[in-house]
């Protein structure tokens, strides 16, 4: 964190470039506007990047302040990190879908030889899929999120994971349904699926004195809740991250995942976190975090 010109502390907010993601940080972080709330005495700045960059880079750098990463990835970078209570994107009853070219059953994809398009290595939908199949990440193929279902249309893979709007469109894209992994994890824990978290650097209390991540936390739970005040406005902007998608899309994805969770993920969201790590862990496909 540092000072910028207008005597402001400037924070790197790193998100996605989803509409979720717009929609929620609209207030505090566009690319390009102004800020629509005051949040003195920070002033945030976007930095906008595929949720595998950001992974990466909150694991390798740990240069963002406040940063989105996949819940899946968030052990491997838990000593530099804390989870925020908001911003995060759970999927309750639904999530990332597993989709193949063809009919063919979650079984069948399991087995050796099946090509599997995968939006990022250490992705959420990455890891459950390997925990729902009971395979290892040698059978998932990173490629980036947005052409998954493309790729896999082209015939250079047999199925693909598909986030982001791609949950709302693979059909109409010609691919079939193998397993909402939200579905599935639900079914197994009777819990939310976590996929996107928000993060912030445990350091800057250390830095900036006691309370500073506490005041950090009411703005961007500030941008939230403008976000959904201010609804058609916030939709409209989140759109232009939605690649194309149509407005009824645009709205009924945000829906999905700004929800209450994302609000405040509560006791129960720490316990679904807390679930899937401990399921990867088991598994030997994430580390534990104590």
């Amino acid at each position: 964190m540092t000072a910028s010109t207008d005597g402001l502390h400037a924070l790197r907010l790193g998100y996605s470039p989803d509409p979720d993601d717009a929609f929620m940080w609209w207030a505090i972080a566009s690319p390009g506007e102004s800020a629509r709330l005051p949040t003195p005495p920070y002033r945030f700045q976007p930095v906008v990047a595929d949720v595998q960059t950001l992974n990466d880079r909150a694991e390798r750098v740990g240069d963002l302040e406040i940063t989105g990463i996949s819940a899946g990835a968030y052990p491997s970078v838990a000593g530099r990190y804390r989870v925020t209570c908001c911003g995060a994107s759970f999927g309750i009853g639904y999530g990332p879908r597993l989709v193949a070219r063809r009919p063919i059953g979650a079984e069948a994809l399991a087995r050796s030889g099946v090509r599997i398009a995968s939006p990022g290595s250490r992705t959420t939908a990455a890891l459950v899929t390997m925990l729902a199949l009971d395979v290892g990440p040698e059978r998932l193929t990173p490629v980036p999120f947005e052409q998954t279902i493309d790729r896999t249309l082209a015939g250079e893979f047999d199925a693909a994971i598909v986030i982001h709007e791609g949950q709302l469109t693979f059909e109409r894209a010609g691919l079939h349904l193998v397993l909402d992994l939200g579905a599935w994890w639900e079914g197994e824990t009777g819990l939310p699926l976590p996929l996107g978290l928000n993060v912030i650097r445990r350091d800057l209390d250390d830095q900036w004195g006691p309370g500073t991540i506490d005041a950090i936390e009411r703005h961007l739970s500030a941008s939230i809740e403008y976000g959904l005040s201010h609804r058609t406005a916030a939709l409209k902007h989140a759109s232009r991250f939605g690649r194309g998608i149509s407005d009824a899309d645009n709205d009924a994805f945000v829906r999905m995942y700004v929800n209450e969770m994302t609000r405040d993920m509560g006791d129960r969201g720490r316990q679904a976190i807390d679930a899937l790590i401990a399921h990867g862990a088991a598994r030997g496909l994430c580390p534990a975090v104590s």
